[in-house]
């Protein structure tokens, strides 16, 4: 049925002097697609609503539509528009433009954790070596448009620049995936498909656009990106089509021309979005393991350890229930065995502790971090995470209140956690943590005065399996925060 309905309607194929092919248009009722409009989330509503009131196109694009097109309900919406970025942000009362390489526009609502970020972009042309000579030789192109030609390809193939706006076929073509490429009006609920993405998303396909080789010289970062969405989708039956999947490791190589921060961002998507194990089993099953990152390399390689994969599970787990997490924790958390290395290796020549700490950390930070550890807030989080070990040590006096009151007392304390989990430290003095941390001031002085009579050294890990302390009342919790509060479930940030 949705075959002869989409026959029926398609025009003439549109493509280029240059060749490209961009597609049919195909405007899907919602007989056909079954999208529930009730699932596009009411902000997402308001900027469709809002720009096509000023005279604009504009539709609820990329990966939420791939999920209305499932039944889920998706935890992002962009918005794709013909209005430049100017006039979007002139419409919205909390609105700002961002990016230099590609400029879009987050409208914003609500303040603080709770707010909400709805992405806009404008359509964009599709930009290949021809494309770009030809509108570059032609007398009529505007300086506006040269400007923006100028230097957008390489000889590779490569996109440099991406502010060229054009029509909707062509950012349809210029998208990565036929399932991130589809684009829904929630206004008169119709589905707008170039490349066949919703018979693709039916049949849990994941499929470049054009040629996979072509595609992937335009912007290497897509090899990342097509492991990320693999994994992601993994769950809910999608696969790499094999033309797409093919030439992913012999395409690697490409990766070396891609800034180096650009890299570690994507590196972050895909361990932070929720599927980090997903992916690593993507990159090792892919032979993308070696290669993309220096710093990935390093995840992957100890992502089966007792102390990195808890860790990785602990993110997914996270992400999954909605609650935030830094990128400073999972970090500290593959890098440890560094550290802790250079630390012992300074303890056995008889260097103080915390000296001999702040050497191994400048030592793994110098052999591993490299240019990340420009990020400074990034390198004051994990050192911050480092330094506090030692001191959970240390469960007399005023130590114990001073360190509750850390701004990243949350984050070093789940890094001990984590450490009792694998058995590298008495669980016990993780419970005498957790307990404290949520303890009224009378129960923190009983739990001192009962620290000072038990054994001095909780700092080593204990033969087998780790011994759990005896369960002890119940104290209030001070703030009065909830049971996930208590659990140690607060945010790292």
């Amino acid at each position: 049925m949705i075959k002869k309905f989409i026959q029926k309607i398609l025009g003439k194929p549109q493509t280029t002097a240059s060749g490209t092919y961009f597609g049919q248009r195909v405007e899907i009722p919602p007989a056909v697609h079954g999208i529930d409009v009730a699932l596009v989330d009411e902000r997402a509503l308001n900027v469709v609503r809002t720009l096509q009131d000023a005279g604009f196109e504009a539709y609820v694009v990329g990966g939420a539509v791939r999920d209305l097109l499932l039944g889920l309900r998706p935890k992002d919406f962009d918005v794709a528009t013909d209005a430049t970025p100017e006039e979007v942000k002139g419409l919205f009362r909390r609105a700002f433009i961002i990016g230099r390489r590609f400029r879009i526009v987050h409208v914003v609502y609500g303040r603080g954790r709770e707010h909400e970020v709805i992405e806009v972009s404008t359509f964009r042309a599709y930009l290949d070596n021809r494309a770009a000579e030809q509108v570059v030789g032609n007398e009529k192109t505007s300086k506006s448009e040269l400007a923006g030609m100028k230097h957008a390809v390489d000889s590779s193939g490569r996109v440099l620049r991406d502010n060229v706006w054009g029509p909707q076929d062509e950012d349809a073509t210029r998208r990565d995936f036929t399932v991130n490429a589809m684009y829904y009006d929630p206004e008169s609920q119709y589905l707008v498909d170039y490349h066949g993405g919703m018979q693709d998303a039916k049949k849990k396909i994941l499929r470049m656009i054009g040629d996979p080789v072509a595609r992937y010289r335009e912007d290497p970062v897509r090899i990342i990106r097509a492991v990320r969405f693999a994994a992601k989708l993994s769950p809910l039956g999608f696969k790499l089509e094999s033309k797409t999947g093919k030439p992913l490791a012999t395409m690697l190589k490409l990766l070396a021309d891609v800034p180096q921060s650009r890299l570690f961002d994507e590196m972050l998507k895909l361990l932070q979005t929720g599927h980090a194990l997903a992916s690593i089993a993507q990159l090792q099953e892919l032979g993308l393991h070696k290669g993309i990152y220096p710093l990935l390399d390093v995840v992957v390689e100890r992502s089966d350890t007792a102390f990195v994969k808890a860790a990785l599970v602990d993110t997914d787990r996270r992400v999954g229930e909605g609650k935030p997490v830094a990128p400073s924790f999972l970090l500290a958390c593959v890098l440890w065995a560094d550290v802790k290395a250079g630390w012992d290796l300074r303890l056995a020549k008889r260097v103080p502790p915390f000296p001999a700490l702040q050497e191994a950390i400048d030592e793994v930070f110098e052999a591993r971090i490299g240019d990340v550890s420009g990020r400074g807030k990034l390198a004051a989080d994990m050192r911050e995470i480092w330094m506090m070990q030692p001191r959970f040590e240390k469960r007399i006096g005023s130590t114990p209140f001073s360190l509750v009151e850390q701004a990243r007392f949350r984050a070093g304390f789940d890094f001990l956690r984590l450490r009792a989990e694998v058995s590298e430290v008495d669980v016990t003095l993780a419970d005498w943590w957790q307990e404290f941390s949520t303890a009224d001031d009378v129960a923190r002085e009983d739990l001192i005065q009962q620290a000072k009579s038990d054994k001095p050294n909780h700092a080593q890990a204990t033969p087998g399996k780790a011994r759990r302390a005896p369960r002890r009342r119940k104290p209030a919790n001070k703030t009065g925060g909830s049971e996930a509060e208590s659990s140690g479930d607060l945010p790292r940030d």
